[in-house]
This record gives structure tokens, C-alpha cells and sequence, in this order.
């Protein structure tokens, strides 16, 4: 349903592990030129890259309810900074950001800085604790802004594993607003979308994954009608039409990134991961790149300096499994090519396979 995007380089290699003959080119023309993907802050306050209209869901169950939270958060920022008036203030920078915005078409932060002074001012926040520090205002009227839905992510400054995104107003870019649907019904397609690809789910893995609370997570399944499941750890939930048994998928490797969209769709993961997770998340819980075989995950992988994609098993997954992981990792390390990625949340097992280089 979409692919994590906190760390650009994983959106490319998402794409590459799950969509036989994709080039770093072909998604960078989804996102760029046909613009039928576009990425956007949603769930649990994480970026991802979807289908434009999932973009308008997510703006309308998530995103809108995390901007009221942020803008009062910015507004006590500036009043504790010494601002005056800090929501006139926020407003009017806000105001000619967009209008810079409108005439420029595409722009990075620098250039914006050069024509808002607003932009280019700083606040001092954490005042007598250890996180005290400055930030630019520029970096948080950017993040108010698409949260609101009135600007998006464009065109990065660089490669695809670049962090640097040139902004657009979201109209113009997308053809239309993201705003405009009803916040339930988005709840609704929202979570009846997360069922299509993850369920059965827990209420516990949903209520995660969404960043709802209890109570608006079970309205949204009562509203898909969302049918009761036994699991082997408790109750689960799928959508009306997929209560009925399925074959066996045939057997499948895959090496995904780090932030995987997989990885990272549930919140109870002991079925798929078994005990690794000390070795494959950090203590932020932010999973790193891993190693899967037959729905589970079976060790992770690293790019070394050199270029070489390495693995590093945690299972016995035999023989003839050891081969077409080996093949997948040298598939993959052809597709990267000259560029290196480096994960933006490092983990115990992706540093050791480094470090061996």
C-alpha cells in the first residue's frame, strides 16, 4: 500500500525487491514526471511514498489531526523564544513561504530562506536540558506546512539516496488538493487498505501502525466491517472477503531496506522475526535492512564500501535457500551500482558486516 520514506534510498529499494525489472529511473519518473506516486508525513509522523489518491487518505485519517498538534507546538515554540504575537507571525511567514513557493514552482530550502525573512530566523528550544539547542525556522514552517497538505516533497537535490527536496505547493503539483475527504471515511479506506495487505492484524498492530487511539481504531473497523480471526497469539482482524483459506505461496527470497514497509507493518512481530530483533532494529525500534525467506526474517545485509551487498544469516535456510539469496544479493548490488547507501538508522548487525570490510 505504500513504501517507507524516511530514508529516500529505501523507497528505490523497496521498489527494486518487489517489482521484477524497475530501475531507479522508473521510480524516480512515478515520483517526478507522471507524479502518480508523491510522498507525504503520515502515520506514526513517518514519511511515505503512496499512489496520489492513498495521499489524499492519509492528509485526511492521519495528517490532518498531526498538524493541529504541530502548529500548537511551533506557536509555543516561538512565545517561549521571546516572538510577540507568535500566531500572526507564524502566519505571515507561512503566508509569503507559499507565495515564494507559487513563484518559484519548485524550490530547496536555501533559495526560500533567500526571499522569507522569516525563514532565515532561529530559536533556541530545551532551554537547561540536555537537548537544548537551535532550530532553524525554516526546517520547522517547511514541516507545518505539509502537514497541513499545502506543500509536498519534489524533486530531490542529488541521486535518489539524496535527503535534500526541492518543495511544491501541493495543487500545483498534484493537479489538486490534497484536503477534501471526510476524516472517517479516510479512516475507514485507510484501515480497510491496511487489512488488504497485512491483515489478519491485531487491534494492537493497527492502533501502531495508524497512531490512533483505541477508540477511533475499532469505529474504523466496525466501519470496513472487519471480521473477528483466531490467531495463535490472540484475536485477530481481516476484511469480509478474506476469511476463506488460500494455498501456499511458492517459496521466495527477498532482501529488503531498512524502514521496509514489511518490516515495519506490525507491531507484534515474534511470528515473523523470531528473536532477532536486537540485531536488526535500533534501540529507536527502527528496523534495519533484512534478509527474508518464506514469509520470515532470516537475517540482514549491508553495502560495504567496495560495493559488495553482504549477507549475514541468523537461520539455517540450507543450502539450495543460501543460493538464491546469494543470487539476490548480487542482483542487487548490480542494480545499486557506483552509489553507496548507507542506512539512515544504523543497527548492531548492518555496523558488523561494515566493520568486517
Amino acid at each position: 500500500m505504500g513504501l517507507h520514506s524516511s530514508d529516500p534510498a529505501s523507497v528505490y529499494l523497496a521498489a527494486q525487491a518487489r517489482v521484477a525489472g524497475v530501475t531507479p529511473d522508473d521510480v524516480a519518473a512515478a515520483l517526478y514526471d507522471e507524479r502518480s506516486l508523491v510522498r507525504v508525513l503520515g502515520m506514526r509522523r513517518t514519511m511515505f511514498v503512496v499512489p496520489t489518491d492513498l495521499a489524499r487518505v492519509i492528509h485526511a485519517a492521519v495528517t490532518q489531526h498531526l498538524a493541529a498538534g504541530e502548529h500548537t507546538r511551533t506557536i509555543k515554540m516561538l512565545t517561549d523564544a521571546g516572538v510577540a504575537d507568535a500566531e500572526a507571525w507564524l502566519d505571515g511567514v507561512a503566508e509569503a513561504t507559499v507565495s515564494a513557493l507559487r513563484r518559484r514552482g519548485e524550490a530547496v530550502a536555501t533559495q526560500l530562506r533567500d526571499d522569507v525573512a522569516g525563514l532565515r530566523e532561529k530559536v533556541r528550544v530545551g532551554v537547561g536540558t540536555k537537548w537544548e539547542g537551535d532550530i532553524g525556522l525554516s526546517t520547522r514552517t517547511l514541516f507545518l506546512l505539509a502537514t497541513e497538505g499545502r506543500i509536498v516533497r519534489a524533486r530531490p537535490r542529488g541521486t535518489w539516496i539524496s535527503t535534500q527536496y526541492r518543495w511544491a505547493l501541493a495543487e500545483d503539483w498534484l493537479g489538486e488538493p490534497l484536503a477534501g475527504i471526510a476524516p472517517r471515511r479516510a479512516a475507514a479506506d485507510l484501515l480497510g487498505a491496511w487489512l488488504r495487505a497485512y491483515g489478519p492484524g491485531t487491534l494492537v498492530d493497527m492502533k501502531w501502525w495508524t497512531g490512533w487511539t483505541v477508540a477511533k481504531t475499532k469505529a474504523a473497523l466496525a466501519d470496513v466491517g472487519a471480521v473477528e480471526v483466531d490467531l495463535s497469539d490472540g484475536i485477530g482482524f481481516v476484511l469480509p472477503g478474506d476469511i476463506e483459506s488460500v494455498d501456499e505461496p511458492d517459496p521466495w527470497v527477498a532482501l529488503l531496506p531498512g524502514l521496509d514497509s514489511t518490516v515495519m507493518g506490525w507491531k507484534q512481530r515474534s511470528w515473523y522475526l523470531g528473536d532477532h530483533s536486537a540485531r536488526l532494529f535500533d534501540s529507536n525500534g527502527n528496523a534495519g535492512p533484512t534478509v527474508w525467506c518464506d514469509g520470515r526474517v532470516v537475517g540482514g545485509w549491508a553495502q560495504r564500501r567496495t560495493g559488495e551487498v553482504v549477507t549475514e544469516l541468523l537461520d539455517d535456510v540450507g543450502r539450495a535457500r543460501r543460493a538464491v539469496i546469494d543470487r539476490k544479493a548480487a542482483e542487487l548490488e548490480e542494480w545499486i551500482g557506483d552509489l553507496r547507501v548507507t542506512p539512515r538508522f544504523r543497527t548492531p548487525l548492518e555496523r558488523l558486516i561494515v566493520a568486517e570490510d
